[in-house]
Parts: C-alpha cells; sequence; structure tokens
C-alpha cells in the first residue's frame, strides 16, 4: 500500500510539472494548445517526466512521494540507481502499468517482492529505516 500511496502522491506533483512544462513551450505554439498532430509535445512531456523521476532516484533513490512513505529506489545490495537503469526503469514501469498494472502486481508473485521495473532496470523498493 506504501508503493501505490507513493505513487499516487508523486502522479500529483508530475502533473504539476508537466503543467509548468505545458507553460514554457505554449509561447512556442503561438498560445494555441497542442494538437495529436505535433508529436515532439507528447515526446517532450516523456522526456520531462523521466527527468523528473530519474534526477530523484539516481540523488538519493526518493521522490517525494516515496520520500513521504519511507521508501527508497536503490540496486538490490542498497547503492544508487544509475541513470541507465532509472530510463529501463521509467520504461518498464510505463509497461507494467500498461498493462493494465500486471507489473505492479508481480510484487504479490515474485518471492523477492519485486515489480517487472525493478526486475528488468535492476533496482529494488527499500523501507527507509533511517528516518526513525
Amino acid at each position: 500500500m506504501r508503493h501505490l500511496a507513493a505513487v499516487i502522491y508523486d502522479l500529483f506533483l508530475l502533473l504539476a510539472v508537466l503543467f509548468v512544462a505545458t507553460a514554457l513551450v505554449l509561447p512556442l505554439n503561438s498560445g494555441v494548445a497542442f494538437t495529436e498532430q505535433q508529436i515532439l509535445y507528447p515526446v517532450y512531456l516523456f522526456v520531462i517526466s523521466f527527468l523528473f523521476y530519474a534526477w530523484f532516484w539516481t540523488h538519493g533513490g526518493q521522490t517525494l512521494g516515496l520520500r513521504a512513505w519511507n521508501l527508497k529506489v536503490l540496486t538490490p545490495d542498497r547503492q544508487p540507481i544509475s541513470w541507465k537503469q532509472a530510463l529501463l526503469r521509467y520504461v518498464a514501469a510505463i509497461v507494467s502499468w500498461g498493462t493494465g498494472g500486471l507489473g505492479f502486481l508481480w510484487i504479490l508473485i515474485d518471492k523477492n517482492h519485486r515489480s517487472w521495473h525493478d526486475s528488468l532496470s535492476g533496482t529494488a523498493l527499500f523501507f527507509d529505516d533511517s528516518k526513525k
């Protein structure tokens, strides 16, 4: 439940970041809403979203949602993850959600309680007991 709560918390923060990111590029589109024919806009939002998560994951292992719920993303030996691992985790998390959340539900089956994106990126989610 902590993981789901952290995901929801981070989603609200990410939405705010995406609103700001959109406001920054809206003048480049003459202040008009972006259309589905403009492929660069979704790519831009994809990159901004990746940078949001990856920066937090590679700098301390915690987004604000993870920090609120005392969770950390680290390697299995509890080391900080690399940018490559962050990219793999981000893309695999999209696949995990895209399959109706099966990648997240995999935690219930996996003996190490790792999701698809944990397994594919060589990362793991740990309880941060340093805040006791």
